[in-house]
């Protein structure tokens, strides 16, 4: 099979290459997976820099989710059948042709929800969900994020609006407001405007932010702690342009502002499983009906690996983009 490789960590448009491996076997518990497509996320591209929490041996296989079609079980696995379609949002490895995964971790993928959709289905949506329970926010609630226009930020919008809860969404640019607003999104402000405090007080009025999220690092998460209303919770989730957080410590002191971290890989493992299926049954029925959204900027083939990690990063970029063996 063909399949994404790295022999040194680096820059994922240098260091990745296509290479023929050998066709994976499942083992016990295991499915053999033809892949479909596989997403491109930033904590990919990171793991690829050695810039992340996990790091792999070298050389190494790239890519953590994928959308595919079942071609073989191993031993003792039931509930799936040979030619299935099946998400996976715990893959090591999901940028080839054939993935081998544990059936427990596979979602068989209903027929109203397209291979495009589908093969975003857990990492991001899930996250983003889940991000949402861990604020512990109710409805009619107020919070603010930045990086609003990222896949989690746009998917949290339209969460928060489902339950009730008012999401206030910063961006750096204005052209990332109209971004949002073609999608449905208008609670939405651009920090470049000298006077876009004034705008947050216009669409928030005199009601308490109760938490934040910062995905931005640097002074971004400063302006998001300046928003929080007093006992306010902020959320670290990235750190997209910066891994250290400008905080001012008035904000702290005097507003008793608490700060915590979140990380899918501690995160849902501790998760009551029956909460994670409820969790999971909201997300495919939101996409399902359309209520949530999950668009695709462009799909690129393997060989294209180098072209598709610097549309990744791209700025303007509006849906993910993807990645077909």
């Amino acid at each position: 099979m063909r399949a994404l490789v790295q022999p040194q960590f680096g820059d994922p448009s240098e260091v990745l290459s296509v290479q023929e491996l050998p066709d994976p076997v499942p083992g016990p518990g295991q499915v053999l997976v033809r892949v479909l497509l596989s997403p491109i996320h930033n904590h990919d591209l990171w793991t690829v820099r050695g810039s992340y929490g996990f790091k792999p041996e070298m050389p190494a296989r790239a890519g953590t989710e994928a959308v595919g079609v079942v071609e073989a079980l191993g031993e003792g696995v039931e509930g799936l059948t040979v030619g299935q379609r099946v998400a996976s949002g715990g893959s090591f490895g999901a940028w080839a042709e054939l993935i081998v995964a544990p059936a427990a971790g596979l979602i068989p993928v209903p027929d109203a929800i397209g291979d495009e959709a589908a093969a975003q289905l857990v990492s991001m949506p899930f996250s983003a969900i889940a991000l949402l329970d861990f604020l512990e926010v109710s409805e009619g609630d107020w919070i603010v994020q930045n990086a609003a226009n990222g896949a989690v930020g746009r998917l949290l919008a339209q969460l928060g609006e489902a339950r009730g809860v008012h999401v206030l969404g910063l961006v750096r640019r204005a052209e990332g407001v109209d971004e949002l607003r073609e999608q449905g999104i208008e609670q939405v402000v651009a920090t470049d405007d000298d006077g876009w405090r004034d705008r947050v007080r216009e669409i928030v009025g005199d009601a308490p932010i109760v938490a934040g999220v910062d995905s931005v690092g640097g002074s971004a998460a400063g302006d998001v702690v300046s928003l929080l209303a007093d006992d306010g919770v902020l959320v670290v989730f990235g750190a997209m342009a910066s891994p250290t957080l400008e905080i001012g410590s008035g904000d702290v002191i005097f507003k008793q502002v608490v700060i915590k971290g979140f990380w899918g890989s501690k995160v849902f493992p501790a998760m009551d499983r029956a909460k994670r299926a409820a969790l999971m049954g909201e997300l495919v029925s939101g996409i399902g009906s359309g209520a949530l959204t999950l668009p695709v900027e462009k799909v690129y083939s393997l060989d294209e690996i180098a072209e598709a990690a610097r549309a990744n990063q791209a700025p303007g970029r509006r849906g993910k983009v993807l990645l077909r063996p």
